[in-house]
């Protein structure tokens, strides 16, 4: 494979046209992705996450979404804008996708053996009994209780724990190299929440498999991943290992997001702070930093000029799109204190 990254995104840009006008939904988004890796790319909703990956997969409607920038390289082939008919192909075979509600991408009307085995003949030229043994190892992987029995049952049987195992198993089918979940758990309760985060682990080091997990949910992130991207207002404003992100947040929304987290230290008197003010408009995004607005360390350059990503020579892999990160900016004490408040939850 080379010097390839498994995935490589640069400069991605997406807008939508409504009637109220263009929305800038993607701004300019770089990231990449290493076989094996975990990377979670985190943000409220509307920053732009799900269209990124989206864009990537080809399944964003156009019109009225519309690429308008950038490239993703699919092991050093270009994979953006291609045609139905080639996106079809790396679409299952080189990239698998879980989503949100599994009820969206499991046809109601097969039983989930044969939806498996579907893909496996269409993509593998499997014959059907094959098929249908890979696709009982599929189950079996995605630890289902009494495999064979599932195979033929319909996915309103499934209670939502197992539906989406149902489709990490069918998503696996053509063995992906990159796996994309987005939000694959928000509809589940916490604890099989957790078991669907280990599977998705367990998956990724038995088979290498490299995993973009998108989420709202920074606890999700800690659980998971390796490598974060934080989004916020259609950009990237901070990326780097999961401990950075956590432990040396560089960015104030990525504070703010770590204070709005309920912490498992069992402080009665942790408060959780909301972060006051809402995300900026993006059918006129601001000419400044896009967190200008919320932001309680803005000075005046922040809301006149977007700053670039800056980081520390020392740790190069962290950045944050933050103009307090500038060389020869004012030290804030009150970033500083954050820190002490979000590390040790005081």
């Amino acid at each position: 494979m080379g010097m390839h990254k498994l995935l490589e995104v640069s400069n991605l840009s997406v807008e939508f046209e409504t009637y109220g006008g263009v929305v800038k939904a993607v701004r300019g988004v770089d990231f990449s992705v290493d076989a094996g890796e975990v990377l979670a790319i985190v943000g409220e909703s509307g920053c732009g996450k799900s269209v990124t990956v989206q864009s990537i997969m080809g399944i964003i409607p156009m019109p009225p979404g519309k690429i308008t920038g950038g490239s993703a390289k699919l092991k050093g082939s270009e994979i953006l804008g291609l045609d139905a008919q080639a996106a079809n192909q790396f679409r299952g075979k080189e990239i698998g996708m879980i989503f949100q509600d599994p009820m969206t991408s499991l046809n109601p009307t097969m039983t989930i053996g044969a939806q498996i085995a579907e893909t496996l003949k269409v993509h593998r030229g499997l014959s059907t009994k094959q098929a249908s043994e890979i696709a009982s190892e599929l189950l079996i992987r995605t630890r289902i209780p009494e495999a064979q029995k599932r195979l033929h049952q319909y996915p309103f049987e499934f209670s939502g724990g197992m539906l989406q195992r149902a489709m990490i198993a069918q998503s696996l089918a053509c063995s992906p190299s990159l796996l994309i979940a987005d939000e694959p758990t928000t509809a589940l309760d916490v604890t099989i929440q957790a078991q669907i985060l280990d599977l998705l682990k367990e998956l990724q080091s038995r088979d290498g498999m490299a995993i973009i997990l998108i989420t709202h949910d920074l606890a999700v992130v800690a659980r998971t991943a390796q490598n974060v991207c934080v989004m916020y207002a259609g950009q990237i404003v901070e990326q780097g290992s999961v401990d950075e992100i956590f432990y040396k947040s560089a960015h104030p929304y990525t504070l703010g997001l770590k204070l709005a987290m309920p912490s498992n230290v069992s402080q009665q008197n942790k408060k959780l702070e909301p972060i006051p003010g809402s995300p900026p408009d993006l059918f006129s995004p601001p000419s400044g930093c896009g967190y200008a607005a919320r932001c309680p360390h803005a000075m005046r350059i922040c809301h006149k000029e977007n700053p670039p990503l800056f980081s520390d020579p020392r740790e190069p892999h962290h950045a944050a799109r933050c103009w307090l990160q500038a060389p020869g900016a004012p030290k804030t004490e009150g970033l500083h204190q954050l820190h002490l408040i979000a590390s040790h939850g005081e």
